[in-house]
């Protein structure tokens, strides 16, 4: 099995869509705690955007991609959770996974439940995994309780669109925010509470209005730059301010008196691969994730599919805007 190859997308320096090239690569076999993954579906993420324009700067050339899902082909030594033939689906690092195959670290890669597609696998990984180290870890002094007034930008995306599904199986009351009405209407179909068109309405003044003047007890915030000042007015005191993706460009440096003057509140940077550090939170994360897409609770949307090959328009899509719910990419 020595002479395997694969088709990867791969970038010799950071730049726009049109840096990305299908390349042949060859594909080894794994090695102590690695497997090889042959892909039916691949994910497609902000994250794999960031990386590619180098604002999340890495080492070239770069084989781009963080989610995939597949069917184990080889098993390196150590490895016990997978064997030869197992569905399985990830989101991990290191990237990698626009390709047919793959060899990767063993770590992060859940076998995927029978009554779940690769599709499926493919798309809700990272998105699916963010949305539960959010509504689930990252939580406010006292947590969450049903009833409790949450603001999640970006309601209408593919992390959005699951975590207004999720807040409402957990009784939250969640106030989305999305770019287009018909975005709006999307995220309240999909269990937000109440959502915002931010282009055509003071997203911070509905806020309070909705919540009667008390603020929400955190805003979970994917958008960056354009949404930071204003969430802050969102939020109680002692509310917390969760970042986790800067879809219009970081956010600028603030003095941290800002946060005492607004009612003493929390701010938090977070990162999925800080969850997903060991085994057993992996597996965790993604049995509480199965459970409630395989309940129903939440349904998983693919609204775009693209060939691996046209993998630059799926980008262009993607920082267009133009996308609702998840993308998938088919090797």
């Amino acid at each position: 099995m020595g002479n395997l190859t694969s088709l990867a997308v791969q970038i010799q320096q950071a730049g726009g869509p049109e840096a990305m090239a299908l390349v042949t690569v060859p594909v080894g076999d794994p090695g102590p705690g690695e497997v090889r993954v042959a892909h039916h579906a691949i994910g497609l993420n902000y994250i794999d955007v960031y990386q590619r324009s180098g604002l999340y700067p890495l080492p070239m050339p770069l084989q781009l991609g963080m989610e995939g899902a597949g069917v184990v082909e080889a098993v390196g030594e150590g490895v016990t959770h997978l064997s030869v033939g197992d569905r399985v689906a990830y989101a991990a690092n290191p990237p990698g996974s626009y390709c047919q195959r793959r060899v990767m670290p063993a770590m992060n890669v859940c076998r995927l439940p029978d009554g779940i597609s690769f599709e499926t696998g493919a798309a809700m990984m990272l998105k699916g995994l963010t949305a539960q180290y959010l509504l689930k870890r990252t939580l406010p002094q006292g947590g969450l309780q049903p009833g409790d007034f949450v603001l999640f930008h970006a309601a209408a995306g593919g992390v959005g669109l699951i975590a207004c599904q999720w807040a409402k199986a957990l009784g939250l009351q969640l106030i989305g925010t999305a770019g287009s009405d018909e975005k709006c209407a999307l995220a309240l179909e999909n269990g937000a509470k109440f959502a915002i068109n931010y282009k055509t309405e003071d997203f911070a003044a509905r806020v309070k209005d909705i919540t009667g003047g008390q603020g929400v007890k955190v805003v979970y915030d994917s958008v960056g730059k354009d949404t930071w000042d204003k969430s802050l007015d969102c939020l109680q005191p002692f509310g917390l301010m969760a970042t986790f993706g800067n879809a219009s460009g970081p956010v600028p440096p603030f003095a941290p008196g800002v946060l005492a003057a607004k009612g003493s509140l929390y701010v938090t940077r977070q990162t999925l691969f800080s969850h997903i550090t060991s085994r057993e939170r992996t597996q965790a994360m993604a049995d509480d994730l199965f459970a409630v897409v395989q309940s129903g609770a939440v349904n998983i949307r693919i609204d775009q599919r693209f060939p691996l090959a046209n993998v630059q328009a799926a980008h262009r899509s993607l920082e267009a805007r133009q996308t609702t719910g998840c993308t998938i990419l088919l090797p």
